[in-house]
């Protein structure tokens, strides 16, 4: 089921946090009183436990040999659903790996053991999906505030009218108009893109307008 027996060969660390806010120390310092030592801990910063392919896990899955034990605080740390946990497992088991979750060794052999794993993973892939169904709720609120706007652009209006301005004239490339507003060249698209949209609805009018003006000139002549 779970044992907690001394474990031999090395003992990898493996510690992670969602967002860039989250600090790892306390991690850290959980894995340090588990006989990690700090030079043999790899950790994802800012990544999700739903995403299987992490720098920090792909490493601490290579440092592992035969013999070795991969040691997280907790089986949330290590996968955020139960396909990816269930696959990290049974990759380590097929390297003769062992998983320590918070000191507890798990034994896969053993079908009490693996219904716990199952449901612990059940668990953690429950609270990401309530984490990710609240986030969705908070943003349509903000929406609906006001208050989320979107990505806002690099260039004031006055930038991008002064912009367009000398891509009309035709004197600056695009690379030239990112470096001359110290942009990126997408940036410079981007901002064209917005200056044609903002003069498409004047323009057409216009055209309307001297239409009619033909029309009732014909009509009246």
């Amino acid at each position: 089921m779970w044992d907690t027996p001394a474990v031999s060969g090395i003992v990898i660390g493996y510690a992670r946090v969602s967002t860039d806010a989250q600090d790892l120390t306390a991690q850290r310092d959980a894995l340090a009183a588990l006989g990690v030592e700090a030079s043999r801990v790899y950790v994802d910063h800012g990544l999700t436990g739903r995403r299987r392919d992490r720098p920090g896990l792909r490493e601490a899955l290579a440092a592992c040999r035969a013999g070795d034990t991969l040691v997280v605080t907790k089986l949330d740390r290590l996968a955020r659903s139960l396909p990816d946990a269930r696959d990290i497992v049974e990759e380590l088991t097929s390297r003769e790996v062992s998983l320590s979750i918070g000191g507890a060794v798990h034994d896969p052999s053993d079908p009490v053991g693996r219904l716990l794993f199952n449901v612990l993973a059940m668990i953690a892939e429950f609270e990401a999906d309530l984490i990710r169904m609240r986030t969705r709720e908070g943003m349509k609120v903000a929406r609906a505030k006001g208050r989320l706007r979107g990505k806002q652009p690099k260039l004031t209006p006055q930038q991008e009218a002064a912009l367009a301005g000398l891509h009309e004239a035709g004197e600056h490339t695009s690379s030239e108009l990112a470096q001359l507003f110290g942009v990126a060249r997408s940036t410079v698209y981007r901002a064209l893109e917005r200056q044609a949209r903002a003069a498409a609805p004047a323009a057409v009018p216009a055209k309307a307008r001297a239409a009619v003006r033909r029309r009732v000139v014909v009509g009246g002549g």
